[in-house]
């Protein structure tokens, strides 16, 4: 980009969503704010601002790809700080209904950094970009206006004793805050009318305990993890990961099933998962600490694109449009993708569209909002709309899941579609449904 298009852009939140966004937008305009609560300088352990951050997440194959475009070397900056890296059909084993789908390589990059590790490196990245700066423990506490028509700032305030409201003046806001974003209750208060939702109810409730390696009894060895996906026969799931410096096992229960947070109640219930592998490797291993837990009560979609118009100088991306069940993995690679997004809108030169933005960025959700809710209401006791489609995809699905135990193409399709390399529509191709109707 040879010239800027704006003199200061705003970003709310400095999670992965507002990193993401901070780095695009730091070539479009002089100087870039990132505002929030907490604490950022020298955060390498799970924020307070981010409870879900005790829990293991992970980068799609495609937020990955997109991670290297936006920050480029920072794959091989991980592994040189001891981050396991793998590929997603070799080194993840996944199971459905206990049965582990046939591994083949893929060629899709996996990294097991962990949410603050990753969030810290990219911190980094982002605070030596020229004009970039973070503004931490400041309080967001509403936009500025100019009239109904624009946003032209952020109202905030330090904590710091004694400290005085103040107002930070931008040619755009991007709310990257998450899922308690405050954006739809703002529109309200302005007049724009109330954002269009869709909820899919699970009650999920995560349980996370980290421990010391090496351990007596290993079966994840060079490999990154083992998951066995909850599925409503086995409605239990976990993911067992080998990260940087332990190991993690993060339990997940729905529909009020709650992994215990004392260590003799999480191991009990990691004793009925359907990989007898995990409890016989924790078993006698030394915890690093309590378990933690977080409950995730249902997956929310705002449809900002449908509303009848916008105000300019606001987007909104990340889990502030659509909080997806963390079980999938998919939120951290959905900001990606709506970072890139952003990148495309300001190249053109000039400010980005709100209201072409936000349409943008459905398309964008769509797949894998399919895909995610689309899976959950396969529970039968999960709250949400179930169109035929959906019902169609949770008849067809587990039998091509069931089919890739046997079938190594069946799972590289499916590592595809769910790590939003290929759309979903993928997997309903002639080539694929017959490789799954041959296999009954």
């Amino acid at each position: 980009m040879t010239a800027h298009i704006g003199h200061r852009a705003v970003v709310l939140g400095g999670g992965i969503a507002g990193l993401f966004a901070a780095r695009v937008l730091s070539e479009a305009y002089r100087e870039v704010i990132v505002v929030d609560r907490d604490t950022l300088t020298g955060a390498y352990s799970p924020r307070s601002a981010v409870p879900q951050g005790h829990h293991i997440h992970a980068l799609l194959a495609r937020g990955q790809q997109v991670m290297d475009e936006l920050f480029p070397g920072i794959t091989e900056e991980l592994i040189a700080c001891g981050v396991p890296v793998g590929d997603f059909g070799t080194s993840l084993s996944w199971y459905f209904n206990g049965q582990m789908m046939r591994k083949k390589e893929t060629g899709l990059v996996c990294v097991a950094a962990g949410r603050a590790r990753l969030e810290a490196h990219l911190r980094e990245r982002v605070a030596a970009l020229p004009g970039v700066a973070l503004l931490e423990r400041t309080d967001i506490l509403g936009l500025a206006t100019a009239g109904r028509e624009r946003i032209v700032g952020v109202r905030v305030q330090s904590q710091t004793p004694g400290s005085a409201e103040r107002t930070l003046e931008a040619d755009l806001v991007v709310d990257g805050t998450g899922r308690g974003s405050r954006t739809p209750r703002w529109l309200e208060d302005l007049g724009f009318g109330t954002v269009p939702q869709q909820r899919v109810t699970m009650d999920l409730t995560y349980t996370s305990c980290d421990f010391e390696g090496p351990l007596a009894f290993d079966p994840i060895g060079e490999d990154i993890a083992l998951i066995p996906v909850a599925t409503p026969a086995l409605p239990r799931g976990a993911i067992f990961a080998r990260m940087p410096d332990r190991y993690s096992l993060s339990l997940t229960g729905i529909l009020g099933d709650k992994p215990p947070t004392d260590l003799e109640g999480f191991l009990r219930y990691a004793r009925t998962l359907p990989v007898p592998e995990i409890y016989a490797a924790l078993k006698d291993a030394v915890p690093m600490g309590e378990p933690h837990t977080f409950h995730f009560p249902a997956s929310i979609r705002r449809h900002y694109e449908l509303l009848p118009d916008l105000p300019e100088g606001l987007i909104v991306l990340g889990d502030a449009a659509c909080t997806f069940n963390p079980v999938y993995a998919q939120g951290m690679t959905v900001a990606a993708l709506g970072a890139a997004l952003l990148a495309e809108h300001v190249r053109t030169g000039t400010p980005p569209k709100p209201t072409a933005f936000q349409q943008d960025l459905a398309r964008v959700i769509d797949a894998p909002w399919t895909m995610a809710a689309g899976a959950d209401l396969g529970f039968p006791g999960v709250q949400g709309l179930r169109t035929p489609e959906v019902r169609m995809g949770n008849g067809y699905i587990p039998k091509l899941q069931a089919a890739a135990a046997a079938d190594a193409e069946l799972s590289e399709a499916f590592l595809r579609a769910a790590g939003m390399i290929d759309p979903p529509q993928a997997l309903m191709s002639p080539q694929i449904m017959g490789r799954v109707f041959a296999a009954r």
